[in-house]
């Protein structure tokens, strides 16, 4: 298990690019099973999570050529249906969380899809329901041997359905979505997601031959069409390594320029981070932050503590939280979390407590931050990262503290954040990989 040496306290100055959106990758690199023809996408981020799924897809039969960094072509022609009951596809997908998104293309275009339980984070339940009621709205029949945590789902002709999902769940709505657009006849998804990631998904799938419009808004209509073919396809820069940078630029009082960031694409995220008291500006798709010696968190307008509360999009994504909880304990003020999707986000406080963080965690879903205003530097101890997000708003936290930090178990960043020590470093961070 590898670890991360921090020493803090050092401002950082510099320029850095983001990443391609891990959130997107997940999608857009299941959709080629959709097709026999080659699918060319660019800008996919080289971490653990997108580099499993691409090993997956290899297992079962998809071709992947390598055209340079980040731009892999695909070719969905030759698919192993008999090795998705295999030990071997139960092992890999289980791994991954991501993996769910290769049954909606299955189902469309062979009839059948199978799925192990998927593992991920351990920040609550991540249920599956609405991917498979969804499923069993177009016709086909859902099994799940409780078992052997399987599931799978068998559909001679998927027919188009009026589909109200019970969730806005990103996942569950692309997952039908790629299920849907090879159906016989039309589908309505109503309370669909409408997240960048997700309108970026049928985009892509539009290219190949798809007939969905909606796009942007939680009703998505989508008129079966009998094949789909290649395209071209770019994913987007990553909003929540966006935000991270955000975040540890206050927080070590850096200057710190994020290229290229898709500003269009970033909802309302700059203005949360507005009102714990950043100073952000706009340069061209560029973001720009100046060094703060401090910040102070805003008030509503009747003088009551803020609260910053997750929410489907367009509202704030809860991948956020865990920064936004981090930025605020050096901010002048007080503020309330409210985690409302995964009732142990909030665990790592703990951690952020330990280094002399004001945080009182009301329960599994609220905490409530009160800022030290740079009067106490949050000095560095040894901890563990639980999961993605924690665990980089922990190393945010060390890279702010005084003296020497050790955070464990960092495969759990690496599976979201590429190469994140080394980008930092070259900005003057001091973070060394070790184990």
């Amino acid at each position: 298990m590898a670890s991360f040496e921090i020493y803090g306290g050092k401002p950082l100055k510099g320029e850095l690019i983001p990443q391609g959106a891990k959130n997107e990758a997940l999608q857009v690199l299941c959709a080629p099973l959709l097709t026999a023809e080659k699918v060319t996408i660019s800008n996919i981020p080289d971490i653990i999570d997108v580099n499993k799924l691409i090993n997956l897809l290899q297992a079962m039969g998809v071709k992947v050529e390598k055209v340079e960094t980040g731009t892999f072509i695909f070719q969905a022609k030759d698919i192993d249906l008999d090795y998705l009951k295999s030990e071997d596809f139960k092992k890999r997908a289980a791994s991954l969380r991501g993996s769910i998104m290769i049954v909606g293309p299955l189902l469309a275009r062979f009839g059948q899809g199978f799925i192990p339980k998927p593992g991920g984070d351990k920040i609550g339940r991540r249920r599956l329901d609405t991917h498979f009621e969804g499923f069993t709205a177009l016709g086909a029949k859902f099994n799940y041997d409780a078992g052997e945590h399987f599931y799978s789902v068998e559909a001679k002709k998927l027919k188009g359905a009026y589909i109200h999902l019970d969730e806005a769940s990103v996942t569950g709505t692309a997952n039908v979505v790629m299920a849907a657009v090879m159906a016989e006849g039309t589908t309505t998804i109503y309370n669909a997601a409408c997240e960048p990631y997700l309108q970026q998904l049928c985009k892509m799938l539009n290219s190949m031959g798809a007939n969905i419009t909606g796009i942007g808004s939680n009703m998505l209509h989508i008129k079966g069409v009998k094949t789909l073919g290649g395209c071209f396809h770019r994913i987007l820069p990553d909003m929540i390594e966006i935000g991270s940078f955000i975040g540890l630029a206050a927080m070590t009082k850096s200057e710190i320029t994020i290229k290229d960031v898709s500003w269009e694409n970033l909802g309302i995220i700059p203005n949360v981070f507005r009102r714990l008291g950043i100073k952000l500006e706009r340069r061209g798709d560029d973001i720009y932050i100046p060094a703060q010696e401090s910040y102070e968190i805003d008030t509503f307008i009747d003088g009551s503590i803020l609260t910053i509360a997750d929410a489907p999009w367009p509202g704030f994504t809860p991948d956020l939280l865990s920064i936004i909880l981090v930025v605020a304990t050096q901010a002048k003020g007080s503020c309330l979390i409210h985690q409302k999707m995964f009732e142990s986000r909030l665990f790592f406080v703990d951690k952020l407590i330990d280094m002399g963080a004001q945080i009182i965690l009301c329960d599994p879903h609220r905490a409530t931050v009160i800022g030290l205003d740079r009067k106490h530097a949050l000095r560095g101890i040894s901890m563990t990262s639980p999961d993605i997000r924690a665990g980089v708003s922990l190393l945010i936290a060390a890279l702010s503290a005084e003296g020497k930090s050790v955070i464990h178990n960092i495969e759990q960043i690496d599976r979201g954040y590429q190469n994140i020590e080394y980008r930092l470093n070259n900005i003057g961070a001091d973070i060394r990989r070790i184990g």
